[in-house]
């Protein structure tokens, strides 16, 4: 009975710890994108998507 409640604690714990994670997640990468590329434009910096991609690649660590 005493491992039937740990489960459930376990399964508990896991399913409002998925909720939160849904609830409190970072915006899509696309959608985070096309935010930098309008901040940037209403600044007066003309960029590309290409430039973009490069960009977010380099700050990554990742090679464009």
């Amino acid at each position: 009975m005493k491992a039937l409640n740990i489960l459930y604690a376990f399964l508990g714990g896991a399913i409002v710890g998925a909720g939160a994670a849904l609830l409190f997640a970072p915006e899509k990468g696309e959608e985070l994108r096309e935010r930098i590329v309008k901040l940037l434009r209403r600044k007066g910096i003309k960029i590309t998507d290409e430039e973009v991609d490069a960009l977010v690649a380099e700050l990554s660590g990742e090679e464009a």
